[in-house]
């Protein structure tokens, strides 16, 4: 176990010494914690402060107000539902309920396997083609019940080849 602290830390000395002590590299350094771990852990947080000079409470508020950081792990795949008036009026209850039935989880909730989160998030800037949600970076506009259970299919069988090769062996 403590092979795996130490690897977690070397990685961590590895961002922090990349941005340096400024404290404008604040929300740089985070963003690269969450990209690299899946989110931020206390132990991450600490550290950033200590090397930063930022305090505790300044670094955990970064991290409340931007929706794609987090403390708690989330999935490979991060499904981001739209939850302005434009998506609301278009019908994005309709998607939240085949996202939660195609993944069998609630959003807030990471399945099993690890694979798919569901969050909701502000806008998108995709209020021209509503409802709207991004997985990860991609985004998706003029969302269906159809249109989300091919998208969600896709992302399951590009995994589903990344595991075991096209052939399915690996």
């Amino acid at each position: 176990m403590a092979t795996g602290t130490r690897a977690v830390t070397n990685e961590l000395q590895e961002i922090l010494l990349k941005y340096g002590k400024d404290r404008t590299q604040l929300l740089p350094i985070l963003v690269e914690i969450n990209n690299y771990f899946g989110h931020i852990d206390s132990n991450s947080i600490i550290e950033v402060s200590r090397y930063t000079g930022v305090p505790i409470g300044e670094i955990h508020g970064v991290i409340t107000f931007y929706s794609f950081l987090g403390q708690k792990k989330r999935g490979k795949f991060v499904i981001r539902l739209c939850r302005t008036i434009s998506c609301d009026i278009a019908g994005k209850e309709q998607i939240v309920r085949v996202l939660e039935k195609e993944l069998g989880i609630r959003f807030g909730e990471t399945t099993e396997d690890g694979m798919f989160s569901l969050e909701y998030t502000n806008c998108i800037g995709m209020c021209n083609n509503p409802p709207a949600m991004l997985i990860n970076d991609k985004a998706y506009g003029g969302l269906t019940p159809e249109r989300v259970v091919e998208i969600l299919d896709s992302f399951k069988l590009s995994e589903y080849q990344d595991m075991f090769g096209y052939g399915g062996v690996k």
